[in-house]
């Protein structure tokens, strides 16, 4: 196993600038999730890390050594792609072993390495089997497989839970978990989907437009994230976002484009006529009999064991997340309440957080 450092790490395309100076230290042995929308440069940092791709400037070391000049076959490394790319003529145990019979290792080494690495993916029933007689799983567990065999100090992982049906990609993300918790190797992850990073990451890396956003443990970015983009971003269903003037008085308030008030948390950098943005995450805002916000319901999702709903609220459409089954309507007035300690303020001009 190896630590991955990143030292002003920059990717250009001619005179595009897709990467923009990346600092980042991945501890031995920890599970790093980059997550951001497509084209944030978060799959071609993945490809410098691999030697996919060239670095413009800066440099990457795996462990004490330095990569930038060093073949993808020798760094040491393994990589899953979203593509199985698994050869179709070859049975799994072939797929599995054939990197190390390309090294020349015997073939009891080889036999020694595939059989555990079966056993630990639940692969050893299907050793014999061709990969066009597999599910979209099961080739998934052995593209894991191959990458295990070899015993890498690092495994990269390229969206491989893309091509994969929800409850399926449910079932795997547990499963690279569980083997990561197993294995203990330094571990790089690929995705756009922020469920993912928030379930599987030791620290998740939040990308936008080639810069590092945030670099924290999920919870953190969740309840104190830097910036809009982060707080939008994190999180299932999104931080709401509503624009707002603070009034100070003996408690500060923030006015709401309908007039309406919402109690702000004491101890802020505020002053009196500041334009913010409240953001407001779906389960901090409460059905209340009481509550200061006036709402109108509009669309209703009924989930089971919770409630998400929609309501119109200081022209803006806001999304409620209820636990239990609650009994809201299409067109029904509610009220509204939420907790100051729970909002997160941003400047509406820079996205950046306040306090």
């Amino acid at each position: 196993m190896a630590s991955v450092t990143l030292d002003k790490v920059r990717k250009d395309y001619g005179a595009v600038r897709v990467l923009h100076a990346v600092d980042l230290e991945i501890a031995d042995g920890e599970f790093v999730v980059l997550v951001g929308p497509s084209g944030c440069g978060k799959s071609t940092l993945l490809r410098m890390i691999a030697g996919l791709e060239e670095v413009s400037d800066g440099e990457i070391h795996i462990g004490e050594r330095l990569v930038n000049d060093i073949a993808p076959k020798d760094r040491d490394i393994a990589m899953v792609f979203q593509s199985y790319a698994l050869y179709p003529h070859m049975d799994v145990s072939k797929n599995m072993g054939f990197s190390l019979m390309l090294r020349k290792a015997g073939k009891p080494a080889i036999d020694a390495r595939v059989d555990g690495a079966a056993k630990r993916l639940g692969l050893d029933a299907l050793l014999q089997r061709l990969p066009r007689q597999l599910s979209g799983g099961q080739r998934q567990r052995v593209a894991m497989g191959r990458a295990i065999v070899r015993d890498p100090k690092v495994f990269l992982f390229d969206e491989p839970l893309s091509n994969l049906d929800a409850k399926l990609r449910v079932h795997m993300r547990a499963e690279i978990k569980a083997l990561h918790q197993q294995l203990k190797t330094t571990s790089v992850y690929v995705t756009h989907d922020q469920t993912e990073a928030m379930t599987m990451a030791d620290r998740i890396v939040v990308m936008h437009d080639g810069l590092v956003q945030q670099v924290g443990v999920p919870l953190d970015l969740y309840d104190r994230p830097v910036n809009m983009f982060v707080a939008g971003f994190i999180g299932s269903p999104g931080m709401n976002f509503l624009p707002a003037v603070v009034e100070k008085g003996a408690k500060p308030d923030a006015i709401l484009a309908d007039g309406q008030k919402l109690r702000l948390p004491d101890g802020l950098p505020l002053r009196d006529g500041d334009t913010i943005t409240v953001g407001l995450r779906p389960e901090h805002i409460r059905l209340a009999d009481n509550g200061a916000l006036k709402g109108e319901v509009g669309v209703v999702e009924p989930l089971g064991l919770s409630t998400q709903f929609y309501a119109r609220l200081a022209g803006q459409q806001v999304c409620v997340f209820a636990m239990g089954r609650a009994s809201v309507k299409p067109g029904e007035a509610v009220r509204l309440s939420a907790d100051p300690a729970s909002l997160h303020l941003f400047d509406p001009a820079s996205g950046g957080r306040i306090g």
